[in-house]
């Protein structure tokens, strides 16, 4: 062997070694890159099924609105064909203007000759142009709808979009809406910052956006589909995006939503440089990198669900409580009726009569309805009848007593109560009853008497830096009271979770369940402003905690009621109700207080009353909820106008919205319906002391 055949097979292990190295890392290379298109493909897909969920959530806001909008729009069309609608100008337009006031969105009202020319309006704004109308106001047949180019009211800077639908023997209706308003929700909260949405006709015109380029780029190139009802749009400033688009048939409007694909992929490129850098280093750490994206992925997607789920159960509890709220205000305003005349007709009962026994029992059964509207009342957060600051503490402790001395044997109680000094603001009477609906449900879960069980609650304060989701609230940043129950009961089914708080909803029928303590304990928690969280498996028991935000202002002094009602001295009061049996029934019973009700069905007429002599009066007695104007209305007008009498509002709703209403308006005293005729006197007795 010569030296020069020494030397080459010592040298030919080196280029083997760096080609095995080579083949290796491009394997290596070649694999990474095929996960990261995975990942890219991934990526552009998700992105396109959430601008596609998006689109079909928009569509069907902003097609509930034209539809409430249109469905109005042919109501004044059938009562013009029929004759309902007075032919006079100053009468058709006052009509106008209540339908108006009745119609979901609608602004403005205008009736339009054959000639263009305006018959009638509700409101002194322009009407938009009619050539601004697609399609064209002339080729409108039957119910055909058109829409107008947005426009804007003169010395206003909201964006408005007018529907127009022919008349029967010609001319046109007008209806005016706000245009960012059919976006509902979606105006003000997008799902990310960079999130495009428009409303455009279908000749392309803008109708309203929210979050939109300031110099948007024309579109060049062909459009790739990225998804069902998604295109991957190529753009003439040499980005991309994705966009998402939705007809709506029968209005001539499309929903367009998008999302710029550098933004939306920018997770994607993080990944990427990093999967490069660690392949340059070890092979290993790019498999690392690679794993711990998709890990991070799939966390993202976790918590985007999570979101969801939360955002959906928040929704139907929110219609179930609007839904609720209005049925039990309904229900007060029957129950004050019979309350009102159930009082009287006691009065005039033989008493130990079975007259006076049967009144009796009809009073008690009043009463009873009465508390079950207020615990409705309490879960569509309108329960409130006052809002006061108040410590926690105290109130947590005195429950827990009446608590202890219900307990069986078998259960332990245990408490952390960590909160001296905390503050909270709103009704105590509520925070009460949530924290024993807490318990008693807590208590009814744990049936099982085979070993004794603990039922621990825990007070403390917690300072929540950034924002979390709950299992049933999204809590904000802030300072916070956080209030635990705890059972060792069988624990709570995936099922049970996603209707716990659905008023009437148990799973112990067979015990007596109405279905309303935890109802009425999320109630609470949304009168408060705090937010919910349960946590529970099957055979592990259950957890509730509640977030309620803490108050920095002081509390006030504690003040004893006057329990004794007080007649009144002959002094004449005007009594306002849109309902003829509860205005008789108020004004029957002031009588009998003592006072001289004047009895008034209509806000319009008590106002002129009592601006033209408001000396004969001294006090109003008014409902909240009337056509025209409400009673907190009225009372603002009243103090515009410099009349400063007493004023009682009564009210079937109640809540910390409408104190803080009244507060402003300057109602003196709030009193929910229905009111016993002792608490009437009362109120009387001190608004005019």
């Amino acid at each position: 062997m010569t030296v020069h055949d020494t030397k080459a097979k010592n040298q030919r292990p080196g280029p083997r070694i760096w080609v095995t190295a080579a083949v290796l890392w491009l394997l290596l290379t070649l694999g990474t890159a095929a996960a990261l298109l995975n990942l890219r493909h991934a990526a552009i897909h998700e992105q396109a099924r959430e601008l596609e969920l998006l689109s079909l959530a928009l569509g069907d806001a902003i097609e509930r609105g034209l539809r409430g909008a249109d469905e109005g729009i042919e109501a004044l069309r059938v009562e013009l064909r029929d004759g309902d609608l007075p032919l006079a100008t100053e009468a058709l337009e006052r009509a106008l203007r209540r339908r108006a006031e009745l119609m979901p969105l609608v602004q403005s009202l205008w009736f339009v000759d054959p000639q263009g020319h305006l018959i009638a309006a509700s409101h002194p704004q322009a009407m938009p142009a009619p050539e601004s109308f697609e399609p064209p106001l002339a080729t409108l047949r039957g119910k055909a709808l058109a829409v107008s180019k947005a426009f804007v009211f003169a010395g206003e800077k909201t964006p408005m979009l007018a529907l127009a639908r022919r008349l029967p023997g010609g001319g046109w209706v007008l209806a005016a809406l706000p245009a960012k308003e059919l976006l509902g929700k979606f105006g003000s909260n997008l799902p990310t910052a960079d999130t495009h949405i428009a409303i455009e006709r279908a000749d392309g015109s803008l109708l309203a956006g929210v979050n939109l380029p300031s110099h948007p780029a024309a579109p060049r190139g062909p459009e790739r589909p990225a998804g069902e009802g998604v295109v991957l749009q190529h753009r003439a400033d040499g980005s991309d995006e994705l966009q998402g688009s939705l007809e709506l048939p029968g209005y001539g409007v499309r929903v367009l939503v998008s999302n710029e694909l550098g933004l939306a992929l920018k997770p994607w490129r993080e990944t990427r440089d990093l999967a490069v850098l660690l392949l340059a280093a070890l092979a290993l750490a790019t498999v690392a990198g690679v794993r711990l994206v998709m890990r991070a992925n799939h966390r993202r997607r976790e918590a985007q669900r999570a979101l969801q789920v939360q955002k959906e159960r928040s929704s139907r509890l929110e219609s179930l409580g609007t839904m609720a709220g209005g049925v039990a205000h309904d229900f007060n305003n029957v129950l004050a009726g019979i309350l009102g005349f159930t009082e009287m007709a006691q009065d005039e009962a033989e008493p130990g009569s079975d007259q006076a026994q049967y009144l009796d029992k009809v009073m008690a059964a009043t009463l009873r309805g009465r508390t079950l509207a207020e615990r409705i009342l309490a879960f569509s957060r309108g329960g409130a009848k006052l809002s006061k600051v108040f410590e926690l503490q105290p109130l947590v402790e005195e429950a827990l007593t009446l608590v202890s001395a219900s307990l069986r044997e078998d259960i332990r109680l245990e408490r952390d109560l960590r909160a001296p000094g905390a503050l909270l603001q709103g009704d105590p009477t509520l925070a009460f009853e949530a924290v024993l609906n807490l318990c008693t449900n807590a208590m009814q879960a744990m049936q099982d008497t085979s070993r004794t069980k603990t039922l621990s609650v825990q007070l403390r304060r917690e300072q929540v830096l950034t924002p979390r989701v709950l299992s049933h609230s999204a809590l904000p940043a802030g300072s916070h009271l956080v209030l635990s129950v705890t059972d060792e009961g069988p624990g709570i089914t995936d099922e049970v979770l996603e209707r716990l708080f659905e008023p009437f909803f148990t799973t112990r029928r067979e015990q007596s369940g109405t279905g309303l303590g935890l109802a009425v304990v999320h109630g609470v928690v949304s009168e408060f402003g705090g937010a919910i969280d349960v946590q529970g498996r099957l055979g592990l028991g259950a957890r509730f905690t509640l977030y309620l935000p803490e108050s920095q202002q002081r509390a006030g002094p504690a003040t004893e009621a006057d329990n004794t009602p007080a007649r009144g001295a002959g002094q004449k009061l005007l009594v306002l109700d849109d309902e003829p049996a509860l205005l008789q029934a108020t004004t029957a019973l002031l009588n009998e207080l003592g006072y001289a009700g004047t009895p008034f069905n209509d806000p319009a007429q008590a106002l002129q009353a009592l601006s033209r002599d408001p000396a004969q009066f001294a006090a109003v007695v008014t409902d909240e909820v009337m056509p025209g104007m409400t009673g907190t209305r009225l009372t603002a007008a009243l103090r515009a106008q410099g009349i400063h009498l007493p004023v009682l509002l009564l009210s079937g709703y109640g809540g910390s919205l409408l104190a803080q209403r009244a507060a402003e308006a300057g109602v003196t005293t709030v009193l929910g319906k229905p009111a016993q005729r002792a608490e009437v006197a009362r109120a009387l007795a001190q608004m005019l002391a």
